[in-house]
């Protein structure tokens, strides 16, 4: 039972960090390294909580954090995204398994392309001057916020 409320206690301050994502890169189009270092820092304690094993289970999760910063690094380098959106899913990699983590990305993409296609009519309602920038870290805190309801709290229903 204590595990429980401990694994609750940790998806609801992972939620609370990806709203606080969300609403700050909406605003300034800005995600802190702060709150991404807190993602980053929270996930060993979610795999004690889960009695993931040190190997082979924190090393796999280990090594997909690294493979998703690094694949979104290079999507930086190119600029295509934002710095702190790639330190955001490297951070969050460490806390879902590969099948949901392939399933964090697709539903991040889709909503991604909603999030640019709004922000794109915005910016040109608003007649501003420049390339529009986007938030990105909505689409990722939203596809976060989905796996993590869907995996983690629906079993609570």
């Amino acid at each position: 039972m204590t595990g429980d409320f401990f694994r609750l206690a940790l998806i609801c301050a992972l939620g609370a960090l990806l709203i606080v994502a969300a609403i700050t890169d909406l605003r300034s189009r800005i995600i802190s390294n702060r709150l991404n270092l807190i993602v980053a820092a929270l996930a060993p304690l979610w795999w004690i909580a889960c009695g993931l094993p040190l190997w082979p289970g924190v090393v796999v999760q280990l090594g997909g954090g690294i493979l998703v910063f690094m694949i979104f690094a290079g999507l930086f380098a190119l600029g295509m995204m934002g710095g702190g959106d790639v330190k955001l899913l490297g951070a969050l990699a460490l806390w879902f398994p590969w099948q949901i983590l392939v399933s964090l990305l697709v539903l991040m993409a889709l909503l991604g392309g909603a999030v640019t296609i709004l922000t794109v009519i915005d910016h040109k309602l608003r007649k501003k001057q420049g390339q529009a920038e986007i938030p990105y870290g909505v689409a990722i805190s939203i596809a976060a916020l989905w796996v993590l309801g869907e995996q983690y709290l629906n079993h609570f229903a």
